[in-house]
């Protein structure tokens, strides 16, 4: 049937899987029949779920308990969804930025990444299939020096590596691609949004306004919704894309003013 998609008998992986896009992208690929394992730091408020495990990604430990209970609970992995990411970096420029700041950006934004590809793309590659998604962002390319400086760059070192392992494991079977939102409207932004609209004395849509001016704008108008980004993953995922590797797909409303 044209226009379906089908992950029927595919085993996934989708880092911080509990909410925003993260948790829009597990529930979208469980609904196209994959077996869907997520993680994040903390358990969903649902309650104790066999698909899901607690860990703290940003250590080797973690990376590795994480690479265990895949084995153990899926007996395999043929989707690899790295979501994790963020900042807690303060503003002030460059400047404001000391040793444990990039180092808390690196383990949070490349790091993950990088130990549960070593630990799983093997997997992949030795069964000759399988997927690597790796949610980036527009901010790569587009940093706001005021605030975004570390995670911009260990996300631009983390598409740099994407390529890399791209052209490493595509002979082999194994395809890696590359997601990068702008804003996208997550119940954090959703929080962000409503706490710069009550200090400007406005209402939602105006607290919306202020960070898309920040952005420069968005031609669309509107954020990203987090079932925007899970469609996009959904279908680099599946047979329908099994072309597509070592390229990024931009998600972000126009935002990136240039070709």
């Amino acid at each position: 049937m044209i226009g379906f998609l089908s992950l029927a008998g595919k085993r996934a992986l989708v880092t911080s899987g509990t909410k925003g896009a993260g948790k829009a992208t597990a529930a979208l690929l469980r609904d196209l029949g994959a077996t869907v394992l997520t993680v994040a730091r903390n358990a969903p408020d649902a309650g104790p779920d066999d698909m899901f495990i607690a860990s703290d990604l940003t250590t080797a430990e973690g990376c590795e308990r994480v690479a265990a209970a895949v084995h153990e609970r899926l007996g395999g992995i043929d989707i690899l969804v790295h979501m994790l990411g963020g900042s807690s970096a303060p503003g002030g420029g460059f400047a404001a930025l000391t040793d444990a700041h990039w180092e808390r950006e690196l383990a949070l934004n490349l790091f993950p990444a990088i130990r549960l590809d070593r630990a799983l793309t093997p997997v992949m590659t030795a069964q000759g299939s399988g997927v690597v998604v790796h949610v980036s962002s527009i901010q790569r390319q587009l940093p706001l020096p005021e605030a975004t400086t570390g995670y911009a760059a260990a996300k631009a070192a983390l598409s740099t590596y994407s390529k890399a392992l791209s052209k490493e494991v595509a002979p082999k079977g194994v395809r890696v691609v590359r997601v990068a939102p702008g804003w996208i409207e997550t119940e954090a932004s959703e929080q962000l949004a409503a706490r710069l609209a009550r200090e400007a004395g406005t209402d939602y849509e105006g607290g919306k306004a202020i960070i898309m001016n920040s952005l420069g704008g968005i031609p669309l108008g509107r954020p990203a919704k987090p079932d925007d980004v899970a469609n996009l993953i959904a279908f680099l995922v599946s047979e329908r894309a099994a072309s597509i590797t070592g390229t990024e797909y931009v998600i972000d409303g126009g935002t990136i003013p240039t070709v």
